[in-house]
């Protein structure tokens, strides 16, 4: 990979995010949204909102996505050469509807050990604040995994309507992520992050992608209590912690 002097690394290690990073060109893109249109058409709109989880062994293009060298390139500046793709998961946002994602810790739930990941945002569609993009409280990740309670409020997208407290001083610091399709963001898995509904008549789809280090292992069931299934992507696995999955496509050139 091309070395960027260790700039992303630090802006990473600083704020816990990075942002508008260019991932794939226009002609992707468009590609990428239209096969996501046909597996909305397929599926439907309420299984599309949070329900396609590690559809990237069925579906190939979101495969692709999940293996983007300018993806990985990132990833492996942030995390070193051996990386796996533990996850992926389609937060799709219809407008104008009440549903947000409620601030909160990716990790919380997983059950890693150390907790430990990064999450990339792959941009399906345009993502602002019309929409209802994501939104990042910068550093909140050096305070390391926080307790979560309950939202009171109806709509939360989050599997088990999890919501980590935040004062009105953090959620003031709160940077909105501005996506254009084809784009993607990178957030550190301790950080705190949520979104506000989408007012607008525009779909507001995003991929997340998880990746870790070989180096983690599931300690304890995560919030589906079923065991992940992470493939290697770069380098080597030299510890073993998860059952061995192959490649279910060619990776992305």
């Amino acid at each position: 990979m091309k070395s960027t002097n260790g700039q992303l690394l630090t802006t990473y290690q600083k704020e816990g995010y990075l942002t508008g990073i260019r991932v794939a060109d226009d002609t992707q893109a468009l590609t990428y949204r239209n096969e996501y249109d046909a597996l909305e058409a397929e599926v439907g709109k309420e299984k599309c909102e949070i329900g396609l989880i590690d559809w990237h062994f069925d579906y190939e293009f979101i495969w692709k996505i999940s293996t983007l060298p300018k993806i990985l390139d990132v990833i492996e500046e942030l995390i070193g050469p051996d990386v796996m793709l533990l996850a992926t998961h389609f937060f799709c946002k219809y407008g104008p509807r009440e549903k947000f994602v409620a601030w909160h810790q990716d990790v919380t739930y997983w059950g890693l050990e150390p907790p430990d990941a990064v999450t990339a945002w792959y941009a399906i569609d345009d993502s602002d604040v019309g929409n209802g993009c994501m939104q990042v409280i910068p550093g909140s990740h050096h305070k390391g995994v926080q307790e979560h309670g309950k939202s009171d409020q109806e709509g939360n997208l989050l599997s088990i309507n999890q919501e980590v407290p935040v004062t009105e001083d953090e959620a003031d610091t709160a940077v909105d992520l501005i996506l254009q399709a084809g784009e993607m963001s990178i957030h550190h898995g301790m950080i705190i992050h949520g979104s506000l509904p989408n007012h607008s008549t525009r779909r507001r789809c995003g991929l997340t992608i998880r990746y870790i280090s070989p180096s983690i292992r599931q300690a304890e069931d995560n919030s589906l209590k079923r065991p992940w299934k992470p493939i290697l992507l770069r380098g080597e696995d030299k510890h073993h912690n998860f059952t061995s999955v192959p490649n279910p496509y060619p990776l992305s050139h």
